[in-house]
């Protein structure tokens, strides 16, 4: 019973941390979008307001990054000063209109109810409860002692009991300024008290951050922000609480447009028509994006649907990745992506809503695709276990038909609707390259469901799955090639921007270079593994009856031929084939399948090469002497000649060896011997001394 009330507990302070973080995100977002004329004033005035906004931005950046218990700490001082002038306002209000209170006289509201009582002394005494209560919760939200507890008392009652004395007006509204003034040098003297604390509170966040980003670097200084903060969280209540009071507004404004124009009272409180609906949804829409951070909350609930969709998906086909879990990330990165490409919240109102839709449409495709990633590896899963079960077949079908029908319904909805131009060119070609890569994911389940079903081992399996998924990542990348032209043309002829030119570098990047690259390496590597297979003996017929075993990669047993090792170990081509893909070592034994013999490295010419051959004199080689003796050789057997290990440059043969030796092999032999005599007579010459 513990647990689940601590984890309540646990987001009950979680969901409230979010909540008071929400309206530093107002403050930031309302001074950007304050305009203000600097040619009006002065130098001076311009100057002032502008160091007003910076401070003003300053002070929520720092709230918004306060700690849990430093946020709590500042919205309750926050709080009693609300609360304290709440209850200065209203006494000064009722010193100021006191002939209307006596009377009793009500106000109307917009809304049409009465606001305040008939009866002077209810009102009187529902006005003293309400200061009875504002007190209270002064003093309980700054916890002061109880002498201070009943002066603030007493500085809230004082103006009411001059209204029932009587006081004269100038009198009520001087008691009313006296309590307000001695009410707020008591808080002023509880913040003084605090300073301090809001001084390392701010403090200890910028060394915080500076130590953090000393030791762990930007990017994770910034993920542990982003987590800490909960801003996803933030942003996302920011955008829906702004656009609910938007609502509030629109709707109140259409109301009392209604009562002016005198429509029937049946008519005002009917619903809303249709083109008064999407008037209201149209104008929400607008102003969800009119500014940057606007943008960012719009992205965050987009982050949350998306990353619900994904999780729904998957419990639906089955997959249990985590690496599937990441369409809440790609989906809102790639709609802020789109809306600072086309300057989405500078655009005016009508074209920032027709900008919109189609963003909105670049990003369906986009996560179509990406749930096309998401389903093709259970496809294949599937299909290579040869799962007999339907239930777990018919999901992942049902899924990969809806993404083949659902951009078909896409493009010719858009088609009957617009004109050609680059963009409806773009959403048209993301449209027909997810068609086609949910025809090649389909193919090749087909091809493996159609091989489990066959008993005799299909060999040309992997030619056709490598012709089919080779033919799409072709067409895929022509679709690349054609895309980066549509986004260069738009670039030079419509909307050029750096950010565009920078995703157009990212585009050619990965979707042009590295795929293109990473398709002929894929080439390459097969290639060279048939060669490898084509060059070991195959077997067939005896050979493998007497060998009666399997194949130790499919465990199947040998039907028409295998392949032989060096090591003498026998397998299916096809299936060395794909192991040759990954490693060049047999399966059983780790030795190498395929070694090529290494070419005799050219002997390097030398001065002796070209010695002999001026000294050689043309005509037939001479025959080799009687014996099969060699010049300057002992006896008729070929002695091994040593390898001189110091320097492969110094390779002689036999007839550069005689050319060096003037011909032939004793002189030098005799030479060596006479140095070898004078070295030795010198040595007992100097014993000797």
């Amino acid at each position: 019973m513990a647990v689940p009330q601590a984890r309540l507990s646990h987001r009950l302070l979680a969901g409230l941390d979010v909540a008071l973080r929400v309206p530093c995100v107002f403050v930031i977002d309302g001074i950007f979008n304050s305009s203000y004329d600097p040619s009006g004033s002065g130098w001076a005035g311009a100057g002032g307001r502008v160091l007003l906004r910076v401070l003003g931005v300053l002070a929520a950046c720092v709230v918004l990054l306060l700690s849990q218990k430093a946020l709590f700490k500042f919205y309750t001082l926050f709080l009693a000063a609300v609360v304290g002038a709440a209850g200065v306002l209203i006494n000064y209000h009722a010193t100021a209109q006191r002939d209307v209170v006596y009377y009793g006289a009500y106000h109307k509201t917009a809304l049409g109810f009465r606001l305040l009582p008939r009866s002077g002394p209810t009102l009187w005494l529902g006005m003293a409860a309400v200061q009875m209560a504002l007190g209270v919760g002064y003093i309980s939200l700054l916890r002061l002692q109880s002498s201070l507890a009943a002066l603030v008392v007493a500085a809230l009652l004082a103006p009411l009991w001059g209204l029932v004395v009587e006081l004269p007006g100038d009198g009520r509204q001087l008691l009313a300024l006296g309590c307000g003034a001695l009410l707020g040098l008591q808080l002023a003297g509880c913040l003084a008290l605090r300073l301090p604390w809001l001084y390392y509170s701010g403090r200890y966040v910028y060394l915080l951050l500076r130590h953090m980003y000393r030791i762990y670097g930007l990017q994770l200084l910034l993920e542990d922000t982003w987590k800490r903060v909960r801003l996803p969280h933030v942003l996302r209540l920011f955008w829906l609480s702004r656009l609910a009071a938007q609502a509030l507004i629109l709707l109140y404004v259409v109301q009392a447009a209604r009562r002016e124009d005198a429509a029937p009272p049946a008519a005002q409180g009917a619903v809303l028509s249709g083109e008064v609906l999407w008037e209201v949804l149209s104008n929400l829409v607008i102003s969800g994006c009119d500014s940057t951070l606007t943008v960012l909350g719009m992205s965050a609930v987009i982050s949350s649907l998306a990353h619900y969709l994904g999780l729904c998906i998957l419990l639906f086909i089955g997959s249990t990745e985590e690496e599937d879990k990441r369409l809440g990330f790609v989906a809102p990165v790639l709609f802020f992506i789109l809306a600072l490409q086309t300057g989405l919240s500078s655009l005016d109102p009508d074209e920032r809503l027709v900008r919109l839709s189609r963003n909105m449409c670049l990003l369906l495709t986009a996560v179509l695709h990406f749930i096309h990633g998401m389903t093709e590896p259970v496809l294949m899963s599937l299909s290579a276990s040869h799962t007999p079960s339907l239930r777990r077949h018919l999901p992942v079908l049902l899924v990969s038909l809806a993404l083949f029908l659902l951009p078909v319904v896409l493009s010719y909805f858009l088609w009957n609707q617009y004109a050609l131009n680059t963009w409806l060119f773009a959403v048209t070609a993301f449209c027909v390259e997810l068609c086609l890569k949910v025809v090649v994911s389909v193919t090749v389940y087909a091809l493996f469901m159609a091989d489990g079903v066959s008993s005799v081992l299909w060999e040309g399996l992997d030619d056709y799955v490598y012709g089919v998924r080779s033919a799409g990542s072709v067409l895929e990348f022509l679709f690349g090639v054609v895309m980066f032209a549509n986004g260069a043309y738009t670039m030079v002829f419509e909307s050029g921007s750096k950010i565009r030119a920078c995703m157009m570098c990212l585009h050619a990047y990965f979707n042009i270079y590295l795929q293109a690259r990473n398709g002929w390496r894929t080439f390459v590597h097969r290639r060279s593994a048939a060669q490898k297979i084509n060059s070991l003996p195959e077997a067939r017929g005896r050979a493998l009856r007497e060998l009666g075993d399997v194949c130790a990669i499919c465990y199947q047993e040998f039907s028409g031929a295998a392949r032989v090792t060096p090591c003498r170990h026998y397998f299916h081509a096809p299936c060395l084939r794909k192991w040759l893909y990954i490693q060049d070592s047999c399966p059983m034994c780790h030795q190498r399948v395929y070694v090529e013999e290494p070419e005799a490295p050219p002997r390097p010419f030398s001065d002796g090469d070209a010695a002999a051959a001026r000294a050689r004199p043309p005509g037939p080689p001479a025959p080799p002497p009687p014996g099969g003796e060699e010049p300057g050789g002992g006896g008729g057997a070929e002695e091994p000649q040593e390898e001189i290990g110091d320097n492969d440059s110094i390779e002689y043969d036999e007839e550069e060896w005689g050319a060096r030796s003037g011909g032939g092999g004793a002189p030098q032999e005799e030479q060596y011997l006479g140095e070898e005599e004078e070295e030795e007579e010198e040595e007992e010459e100097e014993e000797s001394d």
